[in-house]
């Protein structure tokens, strides 16, 4: 199986199992084995979609302040955890590439195969609320028009996408490109590092 259809299912799989109750604190409840890399899929996603949630209400007008800035919060920590899942997956590349010795001028990639894959469980989302828009029965033709050029674009997007990381996958795998992984290192939420919190001290 190719990893991006692996990705199309447990993605789907996830978007659908969130849309069930669409309740942001709804814990998850992961249907693979731990530590598996569908797991890891899975678990990406699931951030991703709650997060996407969390941004849709954090955008009420008519929030209240506290409300939005506990909300604010759960995004900020969402973010962590997302980078967090990106670099276990990538780790999860280094070891299987582990082996593979890169050729005399191999290359580096502009992105991980993790941060691709960040990119490709977004994609999936977008493309899910979008069709949605187009289903719609309250909404204009225009509108429903205007959704499903947008739809076709993103699912345009997603065959690249797929296609791009399954050659970076064999590129890697066959020591054409290297990875290099390097840690985010998000300063916002370290209080050592964010001059608003390291000067309360």
């Amino acid at each position: 199986m190719e990893f991006t259809t692996l990705c199309d299912s447990v993605f789907t799989a996830s978007i659908n199992d969130y849309h069930e109750y669409d309740d942001v604190d709804r814990p998850i409840r992961n249907p693979y084995p731990a530590g598996s890399l569908e797991y890891l899929l899975y678990a990406k996603n699931w951030i991703d979609t709650v997060q996407w949630h969390l941004e849709d209400i954090i955008r009420n007008p008519s929030i209240d302040p506290v409300e939005a800035l506990a909300v604010k919060r759960r995004i900020d920590a969402s973010n962590q955890d997302r980078t967090d899942m990106v670099e276990y997956i990538d780790s999860y590349f280094l070891d299987r590439f582990k082996q593979v010795e890169p050729v005399a001028d191999a290359r580096i990639n502009t992105e991980t195969p993790a941060w691709a894959v960040d990119r490709l469980s977004i994609l999936y989302l977008k493309i899910y609320h979008m069709k949605y828009e187009t289903e719609r029965t309250d909404a204009t033709p225009e509108h429903l028009q205007q959704c499903q050029t947008k739809l076709e674009v993103l699912n345009a997007q997603k065959r690249d996408l797929s296609q791009a990381i399954e050659e970076l996958l064999s590129d890697i795998g066959e020591g054409r490109k290297y990875m290099k992984l390097y840690k985010q290192m998000k300063m916002y939420n370290d209080p050592s590092l964010n001059p608003v919190l390291y000067a309360k001290k």
